[in-house]
């Protein structure tokens, strides 16, 4: 098995005398044992562990509060209704869960940069590993100009200034904190989900005043948009319970752009302070952050808003079109558009930086394994690779060609390819963590007992998440197969991605040779060792005040 040896090609120099003066009287079972061991302490000793278990924790709560909320909902609603959006959210809720959990588990036991791309590697197959990598490299790179666009989009709210000033400054920006020393984007990411929290928190009070009369109006509105225009929405004009079902159905799409990126927690686990305990703790309360923070708003949502409201599809791309402008303006409420429109311009850029700290560190961990030329593996005096940090910043350029209204047209081609590499990135993510799984009970692996953190309800939230995601995935571009409904964008948008990763697993594995790697040799026992030998140091109970906090510890 080659990894071991992967691994020790890119160690520092002094990597090994660190390790062995570190642990003189270590004993191995074998040399993939000690190699494994070397190459953990290697890239941690290169990268700087400068993220705090409050940071992680915030981290993965800010990934799944964004523009997919405070705008996409609206369009969501249009499709589905008020029961149909909350079901498409809540069932997309528990099925991202599964994902987080498998990442959770295994990033828990390997604590190094790169998320998925290096657990493939390890876990599965090298083809994967480079297929996967170069697939999410690729949304990032589009992902990054996309929420720098909206950020100057949303400035426009204020005043109409030439667009690519706002592009320039934004991306400007982005790159310079990327490439700091990555306690910067801690903080900042940290400051940003306070203000999305307190938003989500203020608006969801804002709502549930409107509903019981207490606006300015003083009109009691309680369920009347349950009732007319009704919970379900006849989708593309279909009657009956199918326009209903497809409505539902199609709502799944803005929730799975709404949840893409939360899955990150484990991106940058070298550089994460204890990430042993950090990581397992941010995977185990997503999940009530997920219900409290977004189920409980698409529900207040559909309260406050109908689902016919014409304002909900104006286009504008500004906080004009989010529900819960919508109703204030409805109520009479006159402060809330701009507060709104500041705290989303916020969640446009730190999205930004959450996607240029997964990229990088992505291309990083691919360029560990030889998936990516050499030179992304250096890194400043931070500890950043900041030559990823600059491959990334170049796309940025591609956020100049909204300014051309025939290029936007492919811009928004290549944003809605963005979420079904989101899906396939999930489904890569299960079915390594499904080898994982398969490979401990083969090598008589108690997870339970041995691993720092096993996840609940596995393998069965993993195979149930793998059989909806792929459903989700055939029937993305449902609409455009609808007579006289059809779409060359859509179709192409929709389906591109499929044969792009076939292209790339197996012609990578045509070109290397590469084998799936068979369960009982998949190198779980080594990672188990040096956790053993390095265990976490235990956190002191809450005290105080601190036993309130929820968010982080």
């Amino acid at each position: 098995m080659a990894t071991s040896d992967v691994d020790v090609e890119y160690l520092p120099p002094d990597a090994s005398y660190a390790y062995e003066k570190k642990h003189p009287d270590a004993e191995y079972q074998d040399a993939d044992a000690r190699d494994t061991a070397v190459a953990q302490m290697g890239e941690v000793n290169e990268v700087r562990q400068g993220l705090h278990q409050r940071h992680i924790q915030m981290i993965s709560l800010a990934g799944t509060i964004g523009t997919g909320l405070f705008l996409g909902s609206g369009s969501a609603l249009t499709n589905g209704g008020p029961l149909g959006v909350l079901l498409g959210y809540s069932f997309t809720g528990l099925l991202v869960a599964s994902v987080v959990f498998a990442v959770g588990e295994m990033g828990a036991l390997v604590p190094l940069n790169g998320g998925v791309v290096r657990y493939s590697e390890i876990f599965f197959d090298p083809a994967m590993a480079f297929a996967n990598g170069w697939n999410q490299t690729y949304s990032m790179a589009v992902s990054i100009p996309a929420e720098i666009v909206a950020a100057a989009v949303l400035i426009e709210f204020w005043a109409t200034y030439n667009n690519a000033i706002w592009i320039s400054v934004f991306g400007v920006l982005i790159v310079i904190s990327a490439c700091s020393f990555i306690r910067v984007y801690g903080e900042m990411e940290f400051f940003f989900s306070i203000l999305k929290i307190m938003l989500i928190i203020g608006i969801n009070i804002m709502a549930l005043v409107i509903t019981c009369g207490g606006g300015p109006d003083h009109t009691s509105i309680g369920f009347q948009y349950w009732r007319n225009p009704g919970p379900f929405v006849q989708y593309l004009g279909i009657g009956g319970s199918l326009g209903q079902f497809l409505g539902f159905w199609t709502t799944f799409n803005n929730a799975l752009y709404a949840y893409s990126n939360i899955e990150s927690i484990t991106v940058a686990a070298a550089e994460t302070k204890n990430p042993r305990v950090a990581i397992p703790m941010a995977a185990k309360r997503i999940f009530i952050r997920i219900l409290l923070f977004y189920v409980l708003t698409i529900f207040m949502i559909g309260l406050v808003v109908p689902s016919n409201d014409p304002q909900l599809l104006s286009g504008s791309g500004t906080a004009s079109e989010s529900p819960f402008v919508i109703a204030a303006r409805r109520a009479g409420i006159k402060v809330v558009p701009s507060i709104i429109n500041a705290v989303v311009l916020t969640s446009a850029w730190s999205a930004g930086n959450s996607f240029m700290l997964t990229g990088s560190r992505m291309i990083y961990g691919m360029a560990v394994f030889g998936h990516a030329p050499a030179a992304f593996k250096r890194i400043n005096r931070f500890g950043v690779p900041y030559v990823g940090v600059c491959f990334l910043g170049v796309f940025i350029c591609l956020g100049y060609m909204t300014l051309s209204s025939s290029a936007s047209t492919v811009f928004t081609w290549l944003q809605n390819i963005v979420s079904v590499a989101t899906l396939v990135n999930w489904m890569t993510i299960l079915t390594v963590y499904l080898r994982f799984f398969y490979g401990c009970r083969k090598q008589g692996i108690d997870r339970h007992a041995e691993l720092p953190w096993a996840a609940p309800f596995q393998p069965y939230a993993a195979w149930i998440s793998m059989f909806i995601f792929g459903l989700l995935f055939l029937t993305g571009g449902y609409s455009t197969f609808i007579h006289g409904d059809w779409s060359t964008s859509v179709f192409v948008s929709s389906y591109l991605n499929l044969p792009l990763i076939f292209i790339l697993y197996f012609g990578y594995k045509f070109i290397k040779k590469t084998k799936i790697i068979p369960l009982d040799e998949i190198p779980i026992r080594p990672f188990i060792e040096e956790m053993n030998r390095n265990p976490p140091p235990i956190t002191p109970p809450k005290t105080g005040w601190r036993r309130f906090n929820i968010l982080w510890s």
